[in-house]
């Protein structure tokens, strides 16, 4: 299905998780973290950027994959994305659900 946001065309499934990552970029990130009541700052790209590099190299993302990354600590990773953290920063971040998640 389609939703438009930050002025695009984006194709989404009905969770709402874009389909197509080619479509993604920075402001649709930004568009998608407000509707999240997240204000995105340059910690919250660095762990966006984390997740998108792993993404991209097929690797599977968890919580405790996150923790361990480097990047971020489990409790900053709550405190940047409060609620769902790893699906909301998966959405934000404009790639799938990561399997690990209801």
């Amino acid at each position: 299905m389609e939703k438009q946001i930050a002025g695009k065309s984006i194709t989404v499934n009905e969770e709402g998780f874009m389909t197509d990552f080619s479509q993604w970029d920075k402001g649709i990130g930004e568009a998608l973290a407000a509707e999240n009541n997240i204000t995105l700052s340059p910690r919250h790209w660095e762990v966006l950027d984390y997740i998108q590099t792993e993404f991209k190299n097929d690797v599977p993302l968890s919580i405790r994959k996150i923790g361990k990354s480097g990047v971020v600590d489990i409790k900053e990773f709550y405190q940047l994305f409060p609620i769902a953290p790893l699906k909301t920063a998966t959405k934000i971040a404009g790639i799938a659900k990561p399997v690990s998640c209801i």
